[in-house]
C-alpha cells in the first residue's frame, strides 16, 4: 500500500515566517516613505496653488503631477547603484550625506516652513504647479536619498511596492480633494499637526541614516 505524503507543517510555518517579514519590511518602507514624502504636505500645496483652477484643470495637475513624480522615483530605484558609482560614491557615504537632507527637512517640517510658503504657488500655470508639486515636493531629495537607501537595504521590489502605495495614496488624496473642496479646506489645521508630528519622526530618520552611515564607514577605515 501507497502512503500518502500529508502537508509539511514545517514548511507551512516557514512560509508563514517568511510571509511575516516581507509584510513587516514592506510595512517599514511604507511608513518611511509616507513620513519622508508627505502626502500631506503635498495635499495643501495641491490645494492651495489649484484654486483659481476648474475641476478639469485641477485633474490634469494631479495627473501630471503624480505621473512625474512616478517617473523620476522609478527611474531612481531603477539607476540608484549606478548612479552611485557615476558620482564615485558608496551607500555608506550617501546614508550619511541623505541623513542631513533628512534632518533638515525634519526641522523645516517640525516648524511648519513646509506649510508657510506655500501661498506664493497660488495662480501659477498648470505644468508649473505640476511640476513643483513632482519635485521637490513629493520626488525631492530626501525621497531619492531614501529610495536608493532602502534598495540596497530592502532591495528593489519592496522598495518598488512601497513607493506605489504611495503615490497612489497621493493621487487619492488629490481626487477626494477636488471632490470634497470644503472639507479640505477646513483640515489645514489638521494636517499642519500631523505635518509637524511626521518632521520628528523625518528628523529621527535622518539622524539613524547619519549613525548607520558613519558606523559602516568607521568599520572599514
Amino acid at each position: 500500500m501507497v502512503e500518502i505524503p500529508g502537508p509539511n507543517p514545517g514548511r507551512t510555518i516557514r512560509k508563514k515566517r517568511a510571509w511575516k517579514f516581507v509584510i513587516s519590511k514592506l510595512l517599514t518602507l511604507v511608513v518611511l516613505f509616507f513620513v519622508i514624502i508627505d502626502p500631506l504636505t503635498s495635499l495643501v500645496v495641491f490645494f492651495v496653488s489649484t484654486k483659481g483652477f476648474e475641476k478639469k484643470a485641477k485633474i490634469n495637475i494631479a495627473l501630471l503631477s503624480v505621473f512625474l513624480a512616478t517617473v523620476i522615483c522609478y527611474l531612481v530605484l531603477c539607476l540608484g547603484s549606478q548612479l552611485l558609482e557615476l558620482f564615485n560614491t558608496d551607500i555608506n557615504s550617501f546614508k550619511i550625506a541623505g541623513g542631513i537632507i533628512l534632518v533638515i527637512l525634519g526641522v523645516n517640517m517640525s516648524l511648519g516652513k513646509s506649510i508657510n510658503d506655500i501661498e506664493r504657488m497660488e495662480g501659477d500655470s498648470i505644468h508649473a504647479v505640476a511640476s513643483i508639486i513632482a519635485t521637490p515636493l513629493i520626488s525631492g531629495p530626501a525621497t531619492i536619498t531614501a529610495i536608493i537607501v532602502s534598495a540596497a537595504e530592502y532591495g528593489k521590489l519592496l522598495t518598488g511596492l512601497a513607493i506605489g502605495i504611495i503615490l497612489a495614496v497621493i493621487w487619492l488624496l488629490f481626487y477626494l480633494s477636488i471632490r470634497f473642496h470644503e472639507v479640505t479646506a477646513k483640515a489645514k489645521t489638521i494636517i499642519q499637526v500631523t505635518t509637524t508630528l511626521m518632521g520628528l519622526i523625518t528628523l529621527a530618520w535622518g539622524v539613524n541614516y547619519i549613525i548607520s552611515g558613519t558606523q559602516a564607514l568607521s568599520l572599514f577605515a
